[in-house]
């Protein structure tokens, strides 16, 4: 059951391909009456409601006490091998960065929260990106958020650079496997962006069974259909 109070919300990464379409969400949503984009740089547009904390490190080293504190926030950072430059550059994003975000926003008063991860994240995995992803999750639901949903999507829909090597394979096989791609392998499918930013909206105003929860990217298809 959707909850439908009125409430002041938190975002780290919305100049990317999953927080760009959320932030225009967040900001039409009449369900949200605030919303505090934590940047390293401008936005590329303004947009309604939305006010911006800059920081290059994405820390809120000021608050007034007067401001509504956030009740719910969205972390959509990430990066690739090719873009960090290294392993431990990767980490520095994907795992350090992205807790020590979840930690700002639970300082700020956040209770519910929704993480981008990915698909196959697991702190024991032999893949350094989805360790790190692992970790992350892992490090996050220990944090004592009311709520966390970590998204796993596959393969992004339409996204044009950064991309990574095995996502550019998965692409140029996957015409001649899709009809095959039923049950589990579903979520090897690409998934529009827009759909898990949409995803991420609904999941934190929903009844959560649990603290901790995953969506992966059938789940966030069946999720929206609910709604559609």
């Amino acid at each position: 059951m959707l909850h439908h109070d009125h409430v002041t919300a938190i975002i780290a990464g919305a100049s990317g391909l999953v927080g760009g379409h959320l932030i225009g969400m967040l900001s039409e949503s009449n369900n949200i009456d605030k919303v505090y984009a934590l940047c390293r740089s401008p936005l590329s547009s303004p947009f309604d409601k939305v006010e911006t904390i800059m920081d290059g490190g994405l820390r809120v080293t000021q608050w007034d006490d007067d401001k509504t504190a956030p009740e719910i926030g969205f972390i959509c950072l990430g990066t690739t091998r090719k873009q960090a430059g290294s392993k431990a550059a990767l980490e520095k994003v994907d795992y350090d960065l992205v807790c020590d975000v979840a930690k700002t926003m639970k300082m700020l008063g956040v209770k519910r929260i929704a993480v981008v991860s990915s698909l196959g994240a697991s702190p024991r995995s032999l893949s350094h990106y989805l360790r790190c992803k692992g970790k992350a999750e892992e490090r996050i639901g220990q944090l004592g958020f009311d709520t966390v949903i970590f998204v796993r999507p596959g393969p992004l829909a339409g996204r044009k650079k950064l991309i990574r090597s095995d996502e550019v394979m998965l692409q140029k096989v996957m015409p001649f496997f899709k009809p095959l791609m039923i049950g589990p392998l579903e979520n090897y499918l690409p998934i529009a962006a827009e759909n898990v930013a949409k995803s991420m909206l609904y999941s934190v105003f929903l009844e959560q069974s649990q603290a901790v929860s995953t969506l992966d990217s059938k789940q966030m298809t069946g999720l929206l259909q609910q709604y559609s």
